[in-house]
């Protein structure tokens, strides 16, 4: 999504060739998301990108209402109520539920959970449409998608960099963007560029069939504390256990423990019956050290631009980002989003 998003806004300006290592774009980690967007999600410093793509993303045609809610038991009352002025002083529409309110969203809820945080404005998104979008965006300004395309070297040339490819192919250029997600430090240490320390971290989703069967209309799901979320997809509920377990840059897959995980989660929230594990997957979320994504032009090497760490919100917020990246690639004036919390100066 990263790469793609940021081809598609610079196209039309720039001759640009997309280097895909799979045999298609979205193998991983963009083919892989929960599909949400709310802009309370990965907190204050991630809020400026989310809600700067929603109307992007409404233009679209991407997003479908769901609401989220937040909700905490009663010791976590008063982490419930900073929650909820945090995002309000940042102009995120939010509302405090107590109990009565909590089982109007999610009937079979645990008395254990007694307060929450709706906010209304979360929606699903349709990843695979808005991936298309910036592909076909991208292709049709010019961009040259290579897949089977894996960077195996890149050393700098005059101005510019050589590159090799695994089949033997070279190729020149005068920027390198490395919009390589979980790769995004390895392919630096290709091109001799200090890494900053952006660390994959695998995360599990299992797709159940339960009973009483989920509804359109119920929230997606989290709780004060980061150990779980869900939301209905289609008739089945999408559950993670909201783990972060660090991980080389791969193919990920879930594990078991993380599957039970999961599931005993989920019966400490709701008095759900369990009929089905349907489907199980996992992708890597990759963050740099301050969990802020990264983009701009390395400040050690100034033909090197950044477009990683982006975490596990890297779909809901890639309108913004791909506009905000794009300006400082092409050198035009900042827009929304302040670019200062995302440059990569901030590791030098």
């Amino acid at each position: 999504m990263a790469g793609a998003s940021l081809a598609a806004a610079i196209g039309s300006r720039a001759r640009v060739v997309m280097l895909e290592a799979e045999d298609h774009p979205g193998y991983h980690t963009t083919g892989r998301s929960a599909a949400f967007w709310t802009e309370s999600y990965g907190g204050p410093g991630i809020q400026p990108l989310t809600t700067a793509s929603g109307p992007m993303l409404h233009a679209l045609g991407m997003l479908t209402q769901r609401a989220a809610l937040t909700i905490g038991t009663d010791a976590q009352s008063d982490a419930i109520d900073a929650f909820a002025a945090r995002f309000a002083a940042l102009g995120v529409e939010v509302k405090v539920l107590e109990r009565e309110g909590l089982l109007q969203s999610v009937p079979g809820l645990r008395a254990t959970w007694t307060r929450g945080v709706l906010e209304p404005s979360c929606c699903d998104i349709d990843v695979a449409a808005l991936h298309q979008h910036y592909l076909a965006a991208a292709g049709k300004a010019g961009t040259e998608l290579r897949c089977r395309a894996r960077l195996t070297r890149a050393e700098r040339e005059g101005s510019g960099w050589r590159l090799g490819l695994a089949d033997g192919t070279e190729l020149t250029c005068d920027i390198l963007v490395d919009a390589a997600g979980a790769w995004a430090d390895p392919v630096a240490e290709l091109a001799g560029v200090r890494p900053l320390g952006i660390t994959p971290f695998r995360r599990t989703v299992v797709q159940l069939d339960v009973e009483p069967a989920t509804t359109a209309d119920l929230p997606l799901v989290l709780d004060i504390a980061e150990t779980f979320y869900f939301k209905p997809d289609a008739g089945r509920l999408w559950l993670s256990p909201h783990d972060e377990t660090p991980s080389p840059p791969c193919d990920a897959a879930p594990e078991e423990i993380d599957v039970a995980l999961a599931i005993e989660r989920l019966g400490d929230v709701v008095d759900w019956r369990i009929r089905r594990l349907d489907r199980r997957w996992a992708g890597l979320r990759s963050f740099a050290p301050d969990r802020l994504p990264v983009y701009g032009f390395d400040p050690r090497q100034p033909r090197f631009f950044w477009c990683a760490g982006q975490g596990g919100f890297g779909i809901q917020t890639a309108p913004a980002a791909a506009d905000l990246a794009a300006r400082l690639l092409l050198g035009d004036a900042p827009g929304e989003v302040d670019p200062g919390p995302y440059l990569p100066i901030r590791f030098d």
